[in-house]
């Protein structure tokens, strides 16, 4: 039985994070922490493309643009929803789930999710601390194993598939 892990180097790779400016008390952690386990794998700083959005819901249409892009081997969406008394909150968090799993299966590149969907803002910063248990962090490492992955998953491909 083979079974494909998902490690080994990621020096050559080019990571994008989409990064939401709403919420930025948090989702400047998240980049910081998703950039500190980039480097930590070996990815370059000049390997590492951030693009700027203003909200949440902006993340799954700039990921899917940095896709098409071509000079990324995955994409990273970082951001942060609190709740708040309206259904906002379900609907924006829904959308960008939604957003992201379809770019991520309609370009093939791996993408991750690192949006929070917090009930309070003291939530929200408690995932967003330092070191590796920062949601930011888990982000960059589940696109680097994914990206490993793929680079594993090479040979032919049938241009019917769907999947």
């Amino acid at each position: 039985m083979e079974t494909l892990t998902g490690t080994g180097d990621a020096r050559d790779f080019r990571v994008g994070l989409v990064v939401s400016t709403y919420n930025d008390f948090v989702t400047n952690r998240l980049r910081d922490g998703a950039v500190e386990a980039l480097r930590a794998a070996g990815v370059a700083d000049d390997a590492i493309v951030v693009a700027v959005v203003p909200g949440a819901f902006e993340i799954p249409q700039a990921a899917r643009r940095l896709a098409a892009f071509g000079r990324v081997d995955a994409v990273i969406g970082l951001g942060c929803l609190i709740k708040g008394e309206t259904p906002h909150f379900e609907i924006i968090a829904s959308a960008v789930a939604q957003g992201i799993t379809g770019a991520a299966m309609d370009s093939g590149m791996p993408m991750t999710f690192g949006v929070l969907t917090t009930n309070s803002a003291e939530e929200a910063l408690a995932r967003a601390g330092a070191g590796t248990s920062n949601k930011g962090w888990e982000a960059a490492e589940a696109a680097l194993a994914m990206t490993r992955l793929f680079r594993q998953l090479v040979g032919p491909v049938d241009p019917e598939y769907k999947g």
